[in-house]
């Protein structure tokens, strides 16, 4: 059984296809589960319509796929999981042929809230988008400089839902047009942001699971021993400042966003495309604050973890 979809070739190039073959290949020789392309009757890996559409087919892998990590287990598997598909790519070697450039940008994305700032005093939603900023703005500059971090083949988008379970237990990484080199700060921050907000994206005011990522970060960990992945200490030390950087960063680009009245996925439930990014760039900027509160608490426990 196969999973047929389509590409968005305004984000992606089909090109992506032979990095996710290589990818999925090079997992499969490791005996990490994983979806692979399945080739056309021509035995192409991917078909492109009269119209110019796209259209690739994958293997079915797992039987269950979350949205939200509703208790520690969930997090601590999927941990697991992420660390042997790291520690199976530890020696990849592969020019990808699909690169987006670098996805998580944080001056970019700063850069661009101060001049939507700049070029939309009179936007109905400024003030509010400005005072967000101005906290937004101070908590960047306390932000620890990561020190020098290895670059790995990374996912990209570590949501949980980009992960399959089988019998609640995580199986395998999906949704592969992401993969890229890039360091385990912005990798592992990306999916702890997600996985650690108990609530939706689109709450005002969520908290940050102390708990949730404790439970990630040991199933990372053991997931890594299991497989004598060399994850470095620094790299375990970079999870939080990676995760208060990509709150900041999303926090940066929804504000943005508010005042372009742009983003390519609102909810009209929301109102408009501003209403709903405002609202998506007070979440993110709650859980940066959630988790900055707790930094000492978190601080102690990756030094234990790694101890």
């Amino acid at each position: 059984m196969g999973v047929l979809q389509w590409l968005n070739t305004r984000i992606f190039s089909p090109k992506v296809h032979e990095d996710i073959d290589a990818v999925t290949r090079h997992l499969q020789k490791k005996e990490v589960p994983t979806p692979r392309l399945i080739p056309t009757l021509s035995g192409e890996i991917f078909h492109t319509d009269a119209e110019g559409g796209v259209w690739r087919c994958l293997s079915w892998i797992g039987d269950q796929t979350f949205h939200k990590v509703t208790e520690p287990r969930l997090a601590e598997s999927a941990g697991a999981a992420v660390a042997k598909f790291h520690s199976a790519l530890a020696d990849f070697s592969w020019e990808f042929r699909s690169v987006r450039g670098r996805f998580h940008d944080t001056p970019k994305h700063l850069a661009a809230l101060s001049s939507a700032l700049e070029k939309h005093p009179d936007h109905r939603l400024y003030s509010r988008v400005s005072l967000l900023a101005e906290t937004l703005f101070a908590e960047c500059s306390r932000l620890p400089h990561t020190t020098s971090l290895p670059t790995r083949v990374v996912h990209g988008d570590l949501k949980i839902s980009n992960i399959r379970f089988q019998s609640n237990e995580a199986l395998a990484l999906i949704d592969l047009d992401t993969l890229a080199w890039g360091t385990l700060d912005a990798e592992m921050g990306d999916a702890f942001r997600s996985w650690c907000n108990p609530a939706s994206e689109d709450e005002a005011s969520p908290k940050f699971s102390l708990e949730i990522f404790e439970a990630g970060v040991v199933g990372y960990l053991h997931g890594a021993k299991q497989c004598g992945f060399g994850i470095l200490p620094q790299e375990i030390h970079s999870f939080l400042p990676g995760t208060l950087r990509i709150c900041l960063e999303l926090a940066a680009r929804f504000a943005a966003d508010a005042l372009e009245e742009s983003y390519f996925g609102f909810n009209a439930r929301y109102g408009t495309r501003g209403d709903h990014n405002l609202l998506r760039a007070k979440g993110q900027m709650s859980l940066a604050l959630s988790l900055a509160e707790q930094r000492g608490t978190v601080e102690t426990l990756l030094h234990r973890l790694t101890s």
